[in-house]
């Protein structure tokens, strides 16, 4: 019997195969009680099966083929950092002192209490985060098992010795799991759990493989060597299609292939409009390793560095001036001489630099994270590292064209503390010796007092960059957190468009730059309203560049702009935008063909 399943579009194209399901690999906990005499040897058995699992994690990624995604690489080091976090193992190792809870219980207990920490976080990419820390608590589960002498089956494929393509259905797809999947020959993923910035989301664009995520029951509705179908544009999976069905698949698959094919070519193409007008698509990084990404799928420099990645999961150790400044240089050079814009860190409230204990917890209790002491906030309150920070961007910029770019600012007072601190920088790196060149300073608009007030923020900073996913969780009042009213996230209401379009027209007035590195900049449903609204600078996730440059390619911003007013005063943006806008961009896309 035919039926489908509905989840999360992550990673584009349709593919068709035979399902290889991998079973939840969840570890029975055992619970029970220690004598004070076991306590010592109990902590032991638990660090044991923690370094048992860090020699494997690190065995694996020095084994790493060389076609491997650098995403597997930097996802296997996430996973090597939580086990050495202190706030896991060591609080565990509390729990058997204090409770006298046996190492399985003491660890998920701990997993509860930081779990709890990662659900109240507003940014998805790192809640998300929480399923890497349940597979690296289900690891040591296993490696306490095994020592044991009754650990379960270790996760593996199974071989179908045929000619079909084969598709992979989990629950969820560990980092490390994926390096053994990757040597296989998996054309497409399922998971039940997961979302857009989830690791096996990640992966799945860096493979260009079509993967569906968060299906909820997948798992346990497909059945081993059902054929499916992936529909990565919908976020559609068809669990044994008839005939008909089957082969409009098939045809799709061949005509996404061709498309794939040809817009790949478009690599070495500038991203120029049919009216002459120059578009930058630059890529947007966590960790200096993508930078290669970057350059490989035609990005023309990086405009948005999340420097925060650097930052996380050392156990409130943040990395040295040093360290830091080895990680902006690496991402400078890199780029081979395209312009790197380096966000500050972006932490605090929602996203703690310091893992809490048990006892600290019951202390922490945020109810808006969202509007905490947060990015800039949390960055003026900590001014010793705010300083070290600077010194390490300003010291990479003698390698290359780096930007400064400061998160979530919402007054001028702000802006001019910053202004004092990079002079103090400057005056420091002189007095040491260290080479640096100009860099430009920039404040992204995530807030809409900033987008307000904008006008005056420009008579201050070099550029602008327009962050999307927050500006429209602020303007609408929306925790995008929030089930319950995530359905009212909204991109197309009309009072983000005016934001948008208000931000862009006064920095492109004041001769600054500006970009979006948002959400809306990597969709090429809002390329040609971006274009209209007058921008021309795009920042995304390198997979993402093609697509949109496609667009841009097509696009005469002259029409576009002329149509922008009826969009903008309609009270149905979206339905007007795609009558108004495809009119304009097909006006003058025929001569291409």
């Amino acid at each position: 019997m035919s039926f489908q399943v509905f989840g999360i579009a992550v990673s584009r194209g349709v593919a068709i195969g035979r399902a290889v399901l991998v079973a939840s690999s969840r570890v029975d906990v055992a619970h029970y009680f220690v004598t004070p005499d076991e306590v010592q040897p109990e902590i032991d058995r638990l660090l044991r099966g923690r370094d048992a699992v860090v020699h494997e994690l690190a065995t694996l990624k020095e084994e790493l083929p060389d076609d491997a995604p650098h995403e597997l690489a930097a996802l296997l080091d996430v996973h090597l950092m939580l086990l050495h976090d202190e706030a896991l193992t060591g609080s565990a190792s509390q729990w058997i002192v204090n409770r006298h809870y046996n190492a399985e219980w003491a660890l998920s207990a701990q997993l509860e209490v930081l779990a709890r920490q990662f659900d109240e976080m507003e940014d998805d990419y790192l809640r998300e985060r929480k399923a890497d820390l349940e597979q690296v608590v289900e690891r040591v589960l296993r490696a306490l098992a095994q020592a044991q002498g009754d650990a379960p089956a270790p996760v593996t494929p199974r071989d179908f010795g045929g000619e079909d393509p084969l598709l992979l259905v989990a629950a969820d797809i560990a980092p490390a799991d994926m390096i053994q999947f990757k040597r296989s020959v998996f054309r497409g993923f399922i998971t039940d759990i997961g979302g857009k910035t989830s690791h096996t989301a990640i992966v799945a664009r860096s493979m260009d493989i079509p993967a569906v995520v968060g299906t909820r029951e997948a798992s346990r509705l497909i059945m081993q060597d059902d054929w499916v179908i992936i529909d990565g544009d919908a976020g559609t999976v068809i669990v044994n299609p008839s005939p008909i069905v089957l082969e409009e698949y098939r045809f799709r698959q061949r005509q996404s292939e061709l498309e794939r094919a040809r817009l790949a070519r478009l690599r070495h193409t500038p991203a120029v409009t049919l009216d002459g007008e120059q578009v930058e698509l630059h890529a947007n990084i966590e960790m200096p390793a993508d930078a290669e990404a970057a350059v490989a799928a035609g990005a023309t420099g990086v405009g948005l560095f999340r420097s925060e990645f650097l930052f996380m999961n050392r156990d409130g150790e943040l990395p040295s001036e040093d360290e830091q400044f080895a990680a902006y240089k690496a991402a400078v050079e890199a780029m081979r001489g395209m312009p790197v814009t380096i966000r500050t860190v972006d932490v605090g409230a929602d996203k703690p630099l310091d893992r809490l204990t048990v006892n600290e917890l019951r202390h922490e209790h945020v109810l808006n994270p969202a509007m905490g002491l947060r990015a800039i906030r949390w960055s003026l309150a900590e001014p010793s590292m705010f300083r070290q920070q600077l010194r390490a961007i300003y010291r990479a910029s003698a390698f290359g064209k780096v930007r400064l770019l400061i998160p979530m600012v919402a007054h001028l007072g702000e802006v001019r503390q910053i202004i004092e601190a990079v002079k103090k920088v400057q005056q420091q790196l002189t007095d040491a010796g260290h080479a640096y060149t100009r860099v430009e300073l920039g404040v992204m608009i995530e807030i809409p007092a900033a987008a307000v007030m904008l006008p005056l923020l420009l008579r201050h900073v070099d550029f602008v960059s327009i962050g999307t996913n927050d500006l429209i969780q602020y303007t609408l009042a929306i925790d995008r957190a929030d089930e319950a009213v995530a359905h009212l996230y909204d991109p197309w209401h009309p009072a983000v468009l005016q934001l948008i379009a208000q931000s862009i027209a006064h920095a492109r007035a004041a001769g600054k730059g500006v970009s979006v590195c948002g959400e809306m900049a990597g969709d090429p449903e809002f390329t040609e309203l971006l274009l209209a609204m007058g921008l021309r600078s795009f920042s995304m996730h390198p997979s993402q560049i093609p697509a949109v440059k496609q667009r841009v390619l097509r696009a005469d911003t002259q029409r576009l702009s002329s149509a922008l007013p009826r969009v903008l005063d309609s009270d149905d943006p979206k339905a007007v935008a795609g009558e108004e806008l495809a009119s304009a961009r097909s006006a003058r896309a025929v001569p291409m063909h």
